[in-house]
C-alpha cells in the first residue's frame, strides 16, 4: 500500500477532469546556443546585412516548430540623417484553434549605434546585442522547440518584434515600432488572455525587478510571473518595482493587451560595444526559461 499526496491544484484538476500537465525541462545551454547563433550574424539593426540574415534564420527556425509562421512588414525612419528601411515582425502560432492563448514576445533587432559606450569613438558603431536583443529571442526559440514536442493545454503565440531599439532618448514614439505595428493590426484578431515580454534577460549578474508600467497596468500578470519564480526558488526575480521602461509592452498595453515586461535593466553593457555573449550566461537564460515553462504548462 502506498500513499499519494495531492496539491490543491492537482485535486482541482481531478475534480474538473483537466489533467495537470507536467512541464518539459528547459535547457539554458540550448537557449545560449540560440543567443550565440544570432550574434554570429553580427549587428542586426534594420537595413544591415546581419538583419537580413538573422530574419531568414528566425523564420526558418520557427517554421520547423510552429503550426503557422507569418511576417508583418512595415516601413519606418530613424537615425541622423534620417533613412527609411523595411522592418519585419515574425509571428508564429502554436495550436491556433485553441481559444485560450498566451502571447510571448521579444525584440530581435539591435541598437544601430553604441551611444552609451564610455568611448566616444564608438558612439556611431552598431552594437552586437547579445543581451539586448538576442537573449529574449533565444529563450523563445528554445520554448518553441519544447512547445512543438509537448503541446501545452493552451495556445501559444510567439512574436518577435523588429525596430524596437532605434529610438532617440526622450522621444518615446521613436521606440518599440514593431510592437506598435503589431498592436495596430493584430491586437483584436489575436487577443491573447495575457502577454509576457522578455528583454535583456541574459545578464550574467541577473536581477529582475518588476517594471513600473507592467505593475500599474498588468498587475495580475506581474504577480503570476513573480509568484511562479518564488515557487521555483528562483530568487533573481525580485518582487519590488525597480524601473519604468518604455519597451515593447507599452503599445500592447495601450491596445488593451495585459502584458508584463520581464527585463533586467541594470545592465552596465547596455547600448555599448561590450554587449557580447561574454557578458551573458546560460544560467540566467535557464532561470527565466524555467519560469516561462512553468507558467505555460501550469495553464489549463
Amino acid at each position: 500500500m502506498f500513499k499519494i499526496c495531492l496539491t490543491s491544484v492537482a485535486i482541482l484538476s481531478l475534480l474538473t477532469g483537466t489533467p495537470n500537465q507536467a512541464a518539459p525541462t528547459f535547457d539554458g545551454e540550448r537557449a545560449f546556443y540560440f543567443l550565440e547563433k544570432q550574434c554570429e550574424f553580427g549587428p542586426r539593426a534594420p537595413g544591415s546585412p546581419g538583419h537580413k540574415k538573422c530574419l531568414d534564420y528566425l523564420v526558418k527556425t520557427l517554421e520547423q516548430h510552429a503550426d503557422e509562421v507569418t511576417t508583418q512588414q512595415f516601413m519606418f525612419s530613424f537615425g541622423r540623417p534620417q533613412r527609411t528601411v523595411t522592418a519585419t515582425n515574425v509571428i508564429s502560432r502554436f495550436q491556433p484553434t485553441k481559444s485560450k492563448r498566451i502571447l510571448l514576445c521579444a525584440h530581435w533587432d539591435t541598437r544601430p549605434w553604441a551611444d552609451s559606450d564610455p568611448n566616444p569613438e564608438n558612439h556611431d558603431k552598431p552594437i552586437l546585442g547579445a543581451n539586448d536583443g538576442a537573449s529574449g529571442v533565444a529563450v523563445l526559440l528554445h520554448l518553441a522547440e519544447l512547445i512543438a514536442a509537448d503541446p501545452p493545454n493552451v495556445g501559444i503565440d510567439i512574436v518577435l518584434f523588429d525596430a524596437e531599439d532605434a529610438g532617440m532618448q526622450g522621444q518615446d514614439q521613436t521606440w518599440a515600432r514593431g510592437s506598435a505595428a503589431f498592436a495596430r493590426e493584430y491586437s483584436s484578431s489575436m487577443a491573447p488572455n495575457y502577454a509576457i515580454l522578455l528583454d535583456m534577460i541574459g545578464d550574467d549578474d541577473l536581477e529582475i525587478y518588476q517594471e513600473e508600467f507592467s505593475v500599474t497596468y498588468a498587475r495580475p500578470v506581474v504577480d503570476l510571473i513573480w509568484n511562479k519564480a518564488a515557487n521555483l526558488g528562483i530568487s533573481e526575480f525580485i518582487p519590488t518595482v525597480g524601473y519604468a521602461v518604455y519597451d515593447d509592452h507599452v503599445p500592447l498595453l495601450q491596445a488593451g493587451i495585459q502584458c508584463a515586461d520581464v527585463i533586467d535593466f541594470n545592465y552596465p553593457e547596455w547600448h555599448t560595444m561590450e554587449d557580447t555573449p561574454e557578458a551573458c550566461s546560460a544560467a540566467s537564460l535557464d532561470k527565466v526559461g524555467r519560469v516561462m515553462t512553468a507558467i505555460i504548462y501550469d495553464e489549463n
